[in-house]
């Protein structure tokens, strides 16, 4: 008997309630960016139910080429996330049974980081900073990437989510040495509850080609509770992580986990997994949405990247047995056609499969860690703090 839970790093499906808080009025991932992209060719995903989620949700949007179908072979609905915040770690903690009140530490977007940390960071790591202000990590480091290079300056910014992100050349500052920058600066952030410190390492000779590489790594602020993954563990259920999940969830409660670096190899690896485990949890974080297209703002690219997947899942469901589950949902949004290169508050989209079951209409969840209490029922565990399972409608 094994879970698999898949996140779909940012593939919203709809402005949340509170947008309009967070400067996010009017964003909606999934149905934008198949509008912009001239129809998304996702028959799987459409026949599990993701079609039907926008008309649960009060906008009723629709996902161009991906329209309703009456009998999905899955349970549908829909999530709104109850902690404060839009980024990878909020959402994925929610996910596994937490709630972030208050938010994260989020820093200024011009002279970001406070001079007192600057100093300390510096004096630490042995290397001067330069950047100190929010930017897109593609065009930073061919803004500043040659300074980088002749002096050795660590390039340093931030973006709308609660980040201090290191970007160094793999030439210059080789990436154990970058990691170990970003341990200090985990250190030194701490107190100010920053929810991640990323390593973004890149390679290439000059601006015009820079490119990141696939070494990144995140160094997330330690969750004051257990998660569902850790409480599994201690019950002796075996958790597998795959892509960046090991980085958001600290490394705790994971039983094996392998860092892949992309979408293709994530699938792979869930492939892999499901038909060599006899049982546990599976893990996955499908990055390339999010880190290749939502942030460049490539709706095309979007698309093109989701029917990737789809082509993979058709191949996919035939591996799981009677009594697996498999949950595929979305952290948060980053609407590709919307201002800025931020993540977006979003709805995101819950799809429950269970082999030979009917699928039922799950509507709006209140809270991502009805995942989490669901995945206790699954497994017989105690249950979560929070949450409503939705185990007894799958």
């Amino acid at each position: 008997m094994k879970a698999i839970l898949i996140v779909m790093d940012s593939v919203g499906i709809g402005s949340a309630p509170d947008a309009t808080a967070y400067g996010d009025a009017g964003a909606s991932t999934l149905p934008h960016l198949s509008a912009a992209a001239a129809g998304l060719n996702a028959p799987t995903l459409q026949k599990l139910g993701l079609g039907n989620i926008p008309g649960l949700l009060p906008q009723k949007e629709t996902i161009t080429g991906c329209p309703p179908v009456d009998a999905p072979i899955a349970s549908w609905g829909a999530m709104r996330e109850m902690s404060d915040g839009k980024d990878t770690i909020t959402g994925h903690w929610e996910i596994a049974g937490l709630e972030v009140d208050p938010g994260f530490h989020n820093f200024p977007f011009t002279d970001s980081f406070p001079p007192d940390l600057i100093a300390a960071f510096e004096k630490e790591t042995g290397r001067k900073l330069i950047g100190n202000k929010a930017a897109s990590g593609t065009e930073i480091i061919k803004e500043l990437g040659e300074e980088h290079m002749r002096t050795g300056a660590l390039i340093c910014y931030t973006s709308a989510d609660s980040v201090f992100q290191i970007a160094a050349h793999e030439s210059v500052v080789p990436v154990p040495e970058l990691y170990r920058c970003c341990e200090i600066a985990r250190r030194l952030c701490d107190p100010l509850r920053v929810g991640r410190i990323i390593a973004r390492p890149f390679v290439g000779t000059c601006a015009a080609d820079f490119k990141r590489t696939e070494n990144r790594k995140d160094f997330a602020y330690l969750p004051a509770e257990k998660t569902v993954l850790e409480r599994l563990f201690d019950a002796g259920v075996p958790v597998y992580a795959v892509g960046k999940i090991e980085d958001i969830y600290c490394h705790r409660g994971i039983t094996e986990s392998i860092h892949t670096g992309n979408n293709i190899a994530s699938e792979a690896l869930v492939s892999k997994w499901t038909q060599e485990k006899e049982s546990g949890l599976i893990v996955a974080n499908f990055i390339d949405y999010d880190m290749l297209y939502g942030h460049r703002r490539d709706a095309d690219g979007y698309a093109r990247s989701i029917e990737e997947t789809d082509r993979w899942l058709a191949g996919y469901l035939p591996l799981l047995g009677p009594e697996d589950m498999l949950i595929i949902t979305a952290d948060h949004g980053n609407d590709p056609t919307f201002k800025g290169t931020d993540h977006t508050r979003e709805y995101v989209p819950l799809i429950v499969y269970r082999p030979g079951r009917p699928g039922a209409c799950l509507g709006i969840r209140k809270g991502f860690y009805d995942i989490a209490q669901s995945l206790a029922k699954f497994f017989s565990i105690p249950a979560m703090p929070r949450g409503a399972s939705f185990i007894a409608y799958t």
